[in-house]
C-alpha cells in the first residue's frame, strides 16, 4: 500500500498553505477564512490529482465535529417527508457529511424515542419536522442548553432556527381560485395525526366562505387520521351528503388522492361533476388521472434550506436565531373546473 496523501502534500502541489488546504476541505469554516476562487480550485485540481482522502478520524478531534447530522421524519408513507429527505440529503453530500435519519410514525411516543435515539447518536446537530413539539419542549431545552445545533419547522419553537412554509398564503390562493369558479359547497378533509397540524388551512378555508357570504355547514369539514384510506373514507362520507359538495379540498395530497378515488368509485366524473384539490405537490400527483390541483409546498427546497440553516449554526453557533422562507404556488391542474351549478 502506498504513502497516504496528507494535506501538506495537497498544499505543495498547489503552492498554497496546508492551512489554506484545511480551509478549502473544511467548509464549515467559510465564512470565517476568505479564500479566493483562483486559489480554492488550485486546491481542489491537486485533492483531484493526488487523489488525497480526508481523514475523517483527525478531522473531527481538531474541529470538534464528526460529520453526521440527524434528521427525524414524521410519516414514511407521506412522499412529502422524503422530499425533505431528498433535500437535507443533497446538502449533506455536498459538504461530506453523513445523514442519520428516524421516523416517529406519527405516533407521540416514537417521536420522544425517536429524538433520543438521535440525540444518542454522534452528530453534530438535528432538522426536525415534528408533529408534537409541545411534548418534546424539555427534551429540546436540555438538547440546546448541551450547545447542539437544532433546525425546526413551522417557527413552533421560538428561539430555534426554524423553516417556516406559511400554509395559509398557499390556502387564501386556492380558496380565491375554487371561489373563482363559482363553488360554494366547498368541503374539507382534515386528515392529519395531531389537530394542531393543518390548522392554519382549516382556519383559512373558513374564514374564505364567511368573507364570501356562505355559511360553513360543520357537516363540510371532516376530521380523519391521516392515510390514504382515512382520506378514502371521509370523502365517501361527504359525497353520500345531500346536497354534495361541489368541490373537496384536502388538507394535503393524500387527502385529495382519496377524494379523487371516492368519487370514481361512485361514478363521478372530476371535474365535472366535482373539483378535488390538495397541499405538498408530491410526485404522484402529476401521474393521476385527472392530474391533481395543488399548492406546492416544496419538500425538497424546505429540507436543503433546513440543512443551510444548520451547518450555518455550525459555523456561527452565537448568531441569532435565522428563519428560512419556503414559499407556497398555487398548481392548476386537470382536477378543478367550474362548478357544476354554475
Amino acid at each position: 500500500m502506498g504513502k497516504r496523501v496528507t494535506q501538506h502534500d495537497v498544499a505543495r502541489r498547489a503552492g498554497v498553505s496546508r492551512a489554506t488546504v484545511s480551509y478549502v476541505i473544511n467548509d464549515y469554516k467559510r465564512g470565517r477564512v476568505a479564500v479566493a476562487a483562483e486559489t480554492r480550485q488550485r486546491v481542489l485540481a491537486a485533492i483531484e490529482e493526488l487523489g488525497y482522502q480526508p481523514h475523517a478520524g483527525a478531522r473531527s478531534l481538531r474541529s470538534g465535529l464528526c460529520g453526521a447530522i440527524g434528521l427525524l421524519i414524521p410519516d414514511a408513507n407521506n412522499p412529502h417527508y422524503w422530499g425533505i429527505v431528498r433535500g437535507v440529503e443533497a446538502l449533506a453530500r455536498e459538504h461530506a457529511r453523513q445523514l442519520v435519519l428516524a421516523i416517529s410514525g406519527l405516533e407521540p411516543e416514537r417521536e420522544w424515542q425517536a429524538l433520543q435515539a438521535l440525540a444518542q447518536q454522534r452528530i453534530d446537530g438535528l432538522i426536525l419536522p415534528l408533529t408534537y413539539p409541545q411534548r418534546l419542549a424539555n427534551e429540546l431545552e436540555a438538547l440546546h442548553q448541551q450547545g447542539s445545533a437544532i433546525v425546526t419547522f413551522g417557527g413552533m419553537i421560538p428561539g430555534r432556527d426554524t423553516i417556516i412554509t406559511p400554509y395559509e398564503l398557499g390556502c387564501e390562493q386556492m380558496m380565491d381560485y375554487l371561489l373563482s369558479l363559482e363553488h360554494r359547497r366547498i368541503a374539507f378533509i382534515h386528515g392529519v395525526a395531531a389537530p394542531m397540524l393543518g390548522s392554519d388551512r382549516l382556519a383559512v378555508y373558513r374564514g374564505k366562505l364567511a368573507a364570501t357570504g356562505v355559511p360553513v355547514a360543520e357537516e363540510w369539514i371532516i376530521h380523519c387520521g391521516s392515510t390514504f384510506e382515512d382520506g378514502l373514507e371521509a370523502a365517501g362520507r361527504l359525497l353520500d351528503l345531500r346536497p354534495r359538495p361541489t368541490a373537496i379540498l384536502g388538507v394535503n395530497d393524500i387527502m385529495a388522492l382519496g377524494a379523487l378515488r371516492a368519487a370514481a368509485r361512485q361514478g363521478l366524473r372530476v371535474p365535472h361533476d366535482l373539483s378535488v384539490a390538495g397541499f405538498d405537490d408530491i410526485p404522484m400527483t402529476t401521474y393521476v388521472t385527472p392530474t391533481l390541483t395543488t399548492v406546492r409546498i416544496n419538500g425538497e427546497e424546505m429540507g436543503r434550506r433546513a440543512a443551510e440553516l444548520l451547518l450555518h449554526r455550525l459555523c456561527e453557533p452565537e448568531c441569532p436565531p435565522q428563519q428560512a422562507y419556503v414559499l407556497p404556488c398555487l398548481v392548476i391542474r386537470e382536477s378543478t373546473g367550474p362548478s357544476p351549478e354554475a
